[in-house]
């Protein structure tokens, strides 16, 4: 019951925040933007506004998982509210646990009002036929999304705001390259630059594991195999990275 209570307080916090509104807002002009940019280009109005409407989905997602889940846990301990917090019958690890599982509950708001936004654009010029391959694609990000907010939420626990998101954003940017990177090392035939990105590959998120943008926008719809490997590849991160958390911050000292 604590967790849920506190997953309640951080989803109502998150909410209230003015960024969540201004970036659906963006993400549905964007939308706008796509179905115009897609009259300009003659039969691909549909593949135009997929690929524009995931990314920014994916995009701003993103920041909201970084900017706003550094914040959460900070906010509490700069307010000093973590005293009173504490000093109910609530565990350190019940805190951090409910903080994740209410912006991730934003996060899900948020990936499904901008998924209908394109879904809308989609039935507009007439590209029905793409929004299966469109919703899996979204809930691919999804998953993405909580396994940033966990990174975010896991570098707050020791460290300042501004540190945070600037972690988080380059462990959101590797982890989408690292497959890649690996495979430029491979071809350069250098140990020590296979060892590092063998390295990086393994320790960081392999984020690419979530990318279907560009199957989607070509009309495919990822597999129930994709679907489900991607499904317990986050949910065994999230518990890696929620249960380092946990274990960071119950040894900090608030006093």
């Amino acid at each position: 019951m604590n967790v849920l209570s506190i997953a309640k307080n951080a989803f109502r916090e998150a909410v209230r925040d003015r960024i969540l509104y201004n970036l659906i807002l963006f993400v549905l002009l964007i939308t706008a933007s796509a179905i115009f940019l897609g009259e300009l280009t003659a039969g691909q109005e549909a593949r135009v506004i997929v690929n524009l409407g995931l990314s920014s989905v994916l995009l701003f997602g993103a920041f909201i998982a970084i900017f706003v889940g550094v914040s959460l846990v900070w906010k509490e301990i700069e307010k000093r509210t973590v005293y009173s917090i504490f000093a109910k019958p609530i565990g350190r690890g019940e805190f951090i646990v409910g903080k994740y599982l209410g912006l991730c509950s934003t996060l899900l708001l948020n990936v499904l009002v901008m998924g209908i936004g394109v879904t809308l654009a989609l039935v507009y010029v007439g590209g029905s036929a793409m929004i299966a391959g469109l919703w899996g694609a979204v809930f691919l990000i999804f998953l993405e999304l909580t396994v940033v907010t966990a990174v975010a939420i896991m570098f707050s626990s020791f460290s300042t705001p501004a540190l945070s998101a600037l972690l988080t954003f380059f462990v959101f940017l590797i982890g989408h390259f690292s497959a890649s990177l690996l495979d430029l090392a491979t071809s350069m035939g250098s140990k020590a630059a296979i060892g590092f990105f063998t390295f990086i590959y393994y320790l960081l998120p392999n984020l690419s594991n979530f990318s279907f943008i560009t199957n989607s926008a070509n009309g495919q719809s990822p597999p129930a195999a994709l679907l489900g490997g991607a499904f317990v590849y986050a949910v065994v991160y999230d518990i890696i990275l929620i249960t380092i958390t946990v274990a960071i911050f119950s040894r900090r000292n608030f006093k």
